[in-house]
């Protein structure tokens, strides 16, 4: 079991009862294990510690939800509507079955799904893969969103097509940015090799989306779209 990405996982799960606590356990597993990533993660947890239930759960709904600075499915963030995201989470959906892994009600893709599937992986070869080609250019899309200028430019469509944005009033409202780069910087740690050629390019999940996203194609490269039945939850 790699605890630090059960711990992290918890993190971008909806606030629940006992999210304190697990907020403590993961500060305090990456003050011992991850001490650079403790650092980034320290304020956030103080947000944390010093605000209420709802507080909590409002800056979460509107960072990952409502007019959502970033998401949290991995395929939208690094495909966004291309067809690639459906094939990406048909594969993700396998390897998460291979494993048991419980997804709940999110999908298989979904950042804690992905952090606890990562906790669990056999083949350290795949994870190795997976963190450089996946994790690494997920990640840096996400933390992409928090840039002044594109809050900026997305705070203008809203107002201008919903005459609204919620963020504007609420302090603190890119506390979870903290949260993401402590996870980047212990993705970092971990896959420091740079051992493949292209780190964008996605890997084989369950032996098909690799050739699909490499435009190696020995058949048609004519998208797949995946059924209902093969990306339900």
């Amino acid at each position: 079991m790699r605890n630090q990405y059960k711990h992290i996982a918890e993190v971008f799960r909806y606030p629940m009862e006992g999210y304190r606590l697990r907020m403590e356990d993961c500060y305090n597993y990456l003050l011992a294990e991850y001490p650079k990533a403790a650092e980034k993660f320290e304020s956030f947890v103080e947000y944390v510690r010093s605000h209420s239930d709802f507080e909590i759960e409002e800056i979460f709904g509107k960072t990952f939800h409502i007019q959502a600075i970033c998401y949290l499915d991995i395929g939208y963030v690094l495909f966004a509507e291309d067809y690639k995201r459906g094939e990406f989470l048909v594969q993700m959906k396998k390897e998460q079955e291979k494993l048991n892994n419980d997804c709940g009600e999110e999908l298989a893709d979904n950042l804690p799904n992905v952090l606890s599937l990562m906790a669990i992986l056999p083949d350290e070869e795949f994870l190795s893969e997976f963190g450089e080609r996946v994790m690494k250019p997920a990640i840096k899309k996400m933390l992409q969103e928090f840039e002044e200028s594109r809050m900026e430019l997305k705070d203008k469509v809203r107002r201008k097509k919903q005459k609204v944005v919620l963020m504007e009033e609420v302090e603190n409202k890119n506390i979870y940015q903290n949260a993401i780069e402590a996870l980047q910087l212990v993705v970092n740690t971990d896959f420091n090799e740079n051992r493949f050629d292209d780190p964008e390019i996605i890997p084989t999940l369950g032996g098909t989306i690799g050739t699909v996203l490499s435009g190696n194609c020995d058949t048609s490269c004519s998208p797949k779209i995946p059924k209902p039945e093969e990306i339900s939850l």
